[in-house]
């Protein structure tokens, strides 16, 4: 861009200039003030390069380098095991093998060649460990100070105005990702005249959006987010585990849950917890505590204080020294059939874990390890009827629900009456994997209900549908399941495809290709369907496509031609729900199996 600006005249650069694919070009006359233009080299300019730059630390676990990325998938042997890495998800499942014991020797190898991706977005392919190693070399420590900005995003799309010397626009531009972004800035030259268009929406990390008006108000935000909050640049995938946890839900967890276990003891570099087998211990609000063996009970204290990752939890019991520490709390964690509370002080471990589904033992949904809140999920669970709409587990076998009727009590259980038989179960809800909650089921072993007897990330929860979706810690796969509370004979809620469609604008609230979230490359975008078979996206300017309906409403086909990114929707779409304001589709590739979804909403 700098050299074309350089070089060319305004009547030759209208024509010709092709900054990248997302630019288009438009011949409006305006004044560019001189204070609002973005420099090259100014603070402004470098604070937003650093925000949009690539984050390599997601899969340090991996790599152990936070400047570098690894393209997924990529194939790892974990302690003899081999896993093909395709999902950030996957990189839970090699800490979970890493954690599996605390004795053992982990060791994980890369099966080469890889691609990696650094920080400008540049692609290499790397042929061994010393190569990569090579550039795992050049980024900074484990949790030292970097130039890549972390603790905020830009929210796209933004765009910007490039003016000639006469002050006149020759070029807007839309920056639809980081990467737009990060390239943009990095070819600016002193010459140049761009000026960023305004307001620019800036997400913190505690998802808080703040509105700039102006370049100093972005570059203020900026500055102020570089030391907001903990990067995570270390080599552990989760070691923040306890990011959002806070003392009272950590007391919630102690005091709700009865009969605590001693999974885990280790002192000194000695395993001690066989020495407590058969121990149960039990917390009281009052920061009293007993432990009961077989023969006698021993009483003492327990206090909590600090936040997140520097939570206390200070334990004394006169009789039992092995416990009496100050220890820090690692990690809250939850399922449908198990709490566990993890304590570490150096090298030294303590993990206590209780058969209780969550604080209370279920009811209400139980708690979970983020302090997400469960309260508009448990009303609409527990206000009546439920039956199951969709159900993707590889292959639709929705039908296995047919005629089935659920209902969820307050109290944690339910019930599943097909019509000769009821069958009961529980409930309750904890942090999601990929969401703020998860919904866990467990209806027995009994057939098609052992179906159902997983922690379900809730995507959405209305008065007239539940939709939950599970990634198998195995292979990878995705299920999806869904509950309506009135379903239509083809299991959209009697919605005419057609009809709603047709009846106002739409967005795309989410779309996963094989499970990788890639919605952001669809912000900004409005979809108009008309009755005559067309559809327009529009991102500031119209990109045509056509849409048709198929076998009764239950396939919607797409085709936008080869414009990027919407060429990734020219699919026939199974429709799972439709309703006034949603439409949910997915399709299953018919070659490697992948599933990916898409999801409208009315704007």
């Amino acid at each position: 861009m700098k050299n074309t600006l350089k070089q060319l005249s305004l009547f030759a650069l209208a024509l010709t200039m092709t900054l990248v694919s997302c630019r288009e070009e438009e011949s409006v006359f305006i004044e560019g003030p001189q204070d609002e233009t973005l420099a090259a080299n100014s603070n402004i300019a470098g604070l937003l390069q650093n925000t949009a730059a690539k984050d390599g630390s997601d899969d340090n676990i991996i790599d152990n380098a936070s400047c570098i990325s690894i393209e997924l998938p990529v194939s790892v042997i974990v302690n003899d095991l081999e896993i093909i890495v395709d999902s950030p998800e996957d990189f839970e499942t090699i800490e979970d093998i890493f954690d599996e014991f605390d004795d053992d020797d982990d060791v994980l190898e890369i099966i080469f060649p890889i691609t990696i991706v650094l920080s400008d977005f540049t692609e290499l392919v790397i042929n061994n460990l010393d190569e990569l190693e090579d550039f795992a070399d050049d980024c900074e420590g484990e949790n030292e100070f970097d130039d890549d900005i972390e603790c905020a995003d830009i929210k796209y799309p933004v765009t910007a105005s490039v003016f000639n010397s006469n002050n006149e626009v020759i070029d807007t531009i839309t920056f639809n990702n980081d990467q737009d972004l990060y390239e943009f800035v990095d070819d600016l030259d002193e010459d140049d005249v761009v000026q960023i268009n305004f307001p620019v929406t800036v997400i913190l990390f505690d998802g808080t959006e703040v509105q700039t008006s102006n370049l100093d108000e972005l570059e203020d935000i900026l500055d102020d987010a570089k030391d907001d909050c903990d990067e995570d640049d270390d080599n552990d995938f989760n070691d923040d585990d306890c990011d959002n946890c806070t003392t009272n839900q950590l007391s919630e967890v102690l005091v709700g849950c009865t009969d605590w276990s001693v999974d885990k003891l280790e002192r000194n570099d000695e395993d001690l917890e066989d020495l407590y087998t058969g121990y149960r211990f039990n917390f009281a609000n009052d920061g009293t505590l007993t432990a009961d063996s077989s023969s006698e009970t021993f009483s003492g204290t327990w206090e909590t204080n600090g936040s997140g990752n520097n939570i206390a939890v200070v334990i004394n019991i006169p009789n039992l020294s092995d416990f009496n520490a100050t220890w820090n709390l690692h990690e809250i964690e939850q399922d449908g059939s198990e709490s566990d509370v993890d304590l570490r002080m150096g090298d030294d471990r303590l993990r206590f874990e209780s058969n209780c589904s969550g604080a209370g033992d279920g009811n209400n949904g139980g708690d979970d390890n983020s302090g997400a809140d469960d309260s508009g999920l448990v009303q609409v669970l527990t206000s009546g009827d439920w039956y199951v709409t969709n159900y993707f587990d590889d292959v639709d076998e929705t039908a296995l629900f047919d005629g089935v009727v659920f209902n969820f009590a307050a109290d944690g259980s339910g019930t599943a009456d097909d019509g000769s038989t009821i069958t009961n179960g529980t409930w309750s809800t904890s942090s999601g994997d990929e969401t703020a909650l998860e919904l866990n089921l467990n209806f027995g072993t009994s057939n098609p209900f052992d179906e159902l007897e997983e922690d379900w990330d809730v995507l959405e929860a209305t008065d007239d549908i539940i939709r939950l979706k599970d990634i198998s810690g195995g292979d990878g796969t995705t299920d999806f399941l869904t509950f309506e509370r009135n379903p239509g004979s083809n299991g959209n809620g009697g919605s005419d495809l057609d009809t709603v469609l047709v009846d106002g604008l739409w967005t795309v609230s989410s779309y996963l290709d094989d499970g990788n979230n890639e919605t952001n490359d669809y912000n900004g975008f409005t979809f108009d369907f008309e009755a005559d078979g067309s559809v327009v996206a529009d991102n500031g300017s119209a990109i045509n496509g056509t849409w048709a309906s198929q076998n009764g409403d239950n396939k919607l086909v797409l085709d936008f031609g080869d414009v990027m990114p919407l060429d990734e929707f020219n699919d026939d779409w199974d429709v799972i729900s439709i309703s006034d304001t949603q439409i949910e589709l997915r399709d299953v590739s018919g070659g490697d199996g992948g599933v990916d979804t898409l999801i409208f909403v009315k704007q």
